[in-house]
């Protein structure tokens, strides 16, 4: 089942009489439970991408379809309410509130979301079940983003929308993140879209999207994809 489509979507920005194409007509379509990489240089319309993916954003032009719903034409009410309830965030800054604990950190998704799962048992699952009245100053920076992936998926989303994940942690770091976020995808059957310039990320993809000057250069389906043991880092 398809629990992505982007129908001939452009997402343009003006500024004066300049006008910026960062996607332009981008047709796709995105099976549920895929662990999906979009790479991509900057400026090519990954973040864009992830934007109107999100519902931070809405397209210029086309549709976007995400569990069956037409996302491209919701007030910004029923965006609010798609992204409480359909969508989860994890950014390379952790977005973390520096005067609550780790717990309270998770525990702010039950004030949005329709159906969250337990925050101590997310914890539990990043690997940080000692750590539930530690601040994120007393964190580390791997240990942080462990958190706000924790915070994302008490939500309980579909799909678990991932910015450049490891971009500022180290490798020994970013790849216990990576392990993270597949086992994620595997055992809790989330769709997890991952933005990056990482070629190495996207060898462990079920999906592949190469995305260059606002347009998808390619799109590949893998079917043996690497775990992350396996990729020389």
């Amino acid at each position: 089942m398809n629990i992505i489509e982007f129908h001939d979507v452009s997402r343009v920005y003006t500024n004066g009489e300049h006008e910026q194409r960062a996607l332009d007509h981008v047709s796709l379509s995105l099976k549920e439970g895929k662990f999906i990489v979009v790479l991509g240089p900057s400026g090519a319309g990954k973040s864009t991408m992830l934007n109107l993916l999100g519902g931070l954003d809405s397209p210029s032009e086309g549709t976007i379809t995400v569990d069956g719903r037409d996302i491209s034409t919701l007030t910004p009410n029923e965006l609010a309410d798609y992204r409480a309830s359909k969508v989860g965030f994890v950014f390379q800054s952790y977005n973390l509130i520096p005067t609550l604990t780790v717990i309270e950190n998770i525990a702010l998704v039950k004030d949005i979301a329709p159906d969250p799962l337990s925050s101590h048992d997310m914890l539990a699952a990043v690997g940080l079940a000692d750590h539930v009245h530690n601040f994120p100053s007393e964190l580390s920076g791997g240990e942080q983003q462990r958190v706000s992936i924790a915070r994302a998926l008490a939500k309980n989303p579909k799909i678990l929308l991932c910015d450049e994940p490891t971009g500022a942690l180290d490798s020994e770091t970013g790849v216990m993140v990576l392990k993270l976020l597949l086992k994620m995808g595997r055992e809790m059957g989330k769709t997890i879209v991952i933005v990056t310039h990482n070629q190495n990320i996207a060898k462990m993809a079920d999906v592949v999207i190469r995305v260059k000057n606002g347009r998808v250069a390619s799109l590949t389906e893998e079917s043996h994809p690497l775990s992350v043991e396996e990729v020389d880092w």
